[in-house]
């Protein structure tokens, strides 16, 4: 890991949301002069080479267990949320359906994976039932026990925290909203976050999907 580079997560409340906000990870742009520069300038964040490769190992919304090698071969978007999110998870994956939809055809080359951050609610079935709304063949939803969500969340510095139960006992969870996309050998590549348009993802998605045909 490069000392130059700065990668950090911090607090952010967005107002036009509900209780629901997001941590986004602050990149620094110094930082990434330094980094290697492609022929084009990338319009997401550019961590190849700063952030480790997809590695967990977790249980898929049919209960299978799964590891970062069960995605190799495809382009991955990493995103961590939780099916009871009123906001945030819900827009971020129907932001996704629409990348998937500019970038045609090659989105079959392409898996949006859906990692929960309240695995005490979210089970394989829930899972099924929460990704397919969205898209029943490009994206799944993965789950574990607490250990190995913290562990997978540590490793790509993904932020989240249990807030306090109400009276009825439901919770919301306070989470990194970025999402990681790796390359079709588990390296990691680029990060989008709410900020980057719909076209900017779709774009830089589109050249990691044909980073091997150049």
């Amino acid at each position: 890991m490069h000392a130059s580079f700065l990668l950090s997560v911090v607090s952010r409340f967005n107002p036009r949301r509900s209780r629901c906000a997001a941590l986004l990870p602050l990149v620094s742009l110094c930082a990434l002069a330094a980094c290697s520069k492609p022929a084009e300038p990338w319009h997401l964040t550019d961590v190849s080479g700063h952030l480790p490769d997809l590695d967990f190992s977790l249980v898929d919304d049919s209960g299978a267990r799964v590891s970062g090698r069960s995605f190799e071969g495809r382009t991955t978007l990493v995103y961590f949320g939780y099916t009871h999110c009123p906001d945030v998870c819900p827009e971020t994956m129907a932001r996704l359906m629409q990348v998937l939809q500019r970038v045609g055809p090659d989105a079959d080359k392409a898996r949006i994976v859906f990692i929960s951050v309240d695995p005490a609610r979210d089970t394989p079935a829930l899972l099924h039932s929460y990704v397919r709304v969205f898209d029943d063949r490009h994206a799944v939803g993965l789950t574990g026990t607490d250990r190995a969500i913290e562990s997978v969340a540590q490793r790509y510095r993904v932020a989240y925290q249990m807030e306090k139960r109400d009276p009825d006992g439901a919770y919301e969870v306070t989470h990194s909203s970025a999402v990681y996309i790796f390359d079709a050998d588990g390296h990691a590549r680029l990060l989008a976050t709410d900020h980057d348009s719909v076209d900017a993802i779709a774009t830089d998605l589109k050249r990691v999907i044909h980073a091997k045909d150049a």
